[in-house]
């Protein structure tokens, strides 16, 4: 089997290097030194010209937004092998999702949506989840290519299934990171020890990964490592925020996470890791958390 990945950045970087310890790879990126460097380092063979995807059997994108997605369907399209699949990993929309898929399907491709959760660590481990929206048969046909980076893999449903998962996945996320700031605000403004109220919490009912690893690591000690940008995070609520209006429900709080994550990434930036959200709550409120 053949394989070609379409992105390589924090997570598409490690992910395409897993996959060609299994299956020949061919990488593409929009900084063309990337996909040399990804060469060099992991014996992928660097997609010069996408007339090189006609034998291809998978190719995978990994994208900031399904616009991008859409970008690299216009170049490539003519050049699909009928009878491949094309997996989505990036953590897009579900409707435009649908959309890809309709155009896919009138190639005779397969389209899966299949974002991924496990962060950067998981992505270098080979350990990710990934939550995979499509035909259970062509699930099934993708397990092996998925599985070279991945520890878990569950269908979630049809086509833009993965993508809706995702998005409140990463919704639940927002909260409880804006959630444990805003506690760890009004602690320090108490003058209580932040790593001993941390302690207590995290064998506590209050714990969540935004306590036990993500506070911790990275904003007491003021790192806030570049790793999942705080504008993707914003893109992703808003993504979590349209999901649950189209399916009718009523979600207040998705509403309000999702604008106060706009604010951050319009005040703090967006380039900074979504950790960096804690900086808003602090500037509003004169302390910092260390």
């Amino acid at each position: 089997m053949k394989t070609a990945f379409v992105g390589l950045g924090a997570m598409g970087y490690p992910m395409a290097g897993h996959l060609n310890t299994h299956f020949k790879t061919l990488v593409w990126n929009r900084t063309a030194e990337k996909a040399h460097q990804h060469s060099n380092e992991f014996g992928t063979v660097v997609l010069d010209g996408f007339a090189m995807l006609q034998d291809v059997d998978v190719l995978f994108t990994c994208l900031p937004t399904t616009r991008e997605v859409i970008e690299v369907l216009e170049q490539v399209l003519p050049y699909l092998k009928k009878g491949g699949l094309w997996i989505d990993c990036t953590s897009g929309d579900p409707v435009k999702s649908l959309e890809v898929a309709q155009r896919l399907q009138a190639a005779e491709v397969t389209y899966l949506d299949a974002p991924v959760s496990g962060g950067t660590t998981g992505a270098i481990q080979g350990t990710l989840s990934v939550m995979v929206g499509g035909p259970r048969a062509e699930i099934e046909r993708a397990q092996p290519v998925l599985q070279s980076f991945a520890s878990k893999v569950v269908h979630v449903g049809e086509v833009g299934s993965g993508h809706a998962v995702k998005a409140v996945n990463n919704m639940l996320l927002a909260i409880n990171l804006l959630s444990a700031g805003e506690g760890l605000v009004a602690l320090a403004k108490l003058g209580v020890n932040l790593e001993a109220a941390l302690e207590v919490i995290n064998v506590s009912s209050g714990r969540s990964n935004a306590t036990q690893n993500l506070i911790p690591q990275r904003v007491l000690t003021r790192e806030f490592p570049a790793t999942f940008a705080l504008g993707l995070l914003a893109k992703d609520a808003g993504i979590a925020l349209d999901v649950a209006r189209s399916s009718g429900a009523s979600t207040p709080l998705f509403a309000l996470t999702e604008s106060l994550y706009k604010a951050a990434r319009d005040t703090v930036g967006a380039a900074e890791d979504h950790t960096a959200v804690v900086k808003m709550l602090e500037t509003w409120n004169g302390v910092v958390l260390k």
